[in-house]
């Protein structure tokens, strides 16, 4: 299920179906090729959701620090990779 914004599935979405791709890789009846797509798919959504949880830790981070400050901001994903 992709976000609003179209760019990528959310990370809930991108759990389950990491989730589903290793049990069907776990019961080892599937031909080879099938399963390296599998792999693929699964090794892409592994870092998909990778990100998106470094991205919620930096949100997080940031929240912690400014809201000690008293300053609330919206947060920037690009900026914070900086």
């Amino acid at each position: 299920m992709p976000e609003e914004n179209g760019s990528s599935p959310n990370f809930e979405a991108s759990l389950e179906q990491l989730e589903l791709i290793v049990k069907q890789l776990e019961k080892g009846d599937l031909p080879l090729e099938e399963s390296l797509h599998l792999f693929e798919n699964g090794m892409r959504l592994s870092a998909e959701c990778k990100r998106q949880l470094e991205e919620a830790e930096s949100r997080v981070e940031m929240l912690i620090k400014r809201g000690s400050e008293g300053k609330f901001v919206p947060f920037e994903p690009e900026k914070a990779a900086k």
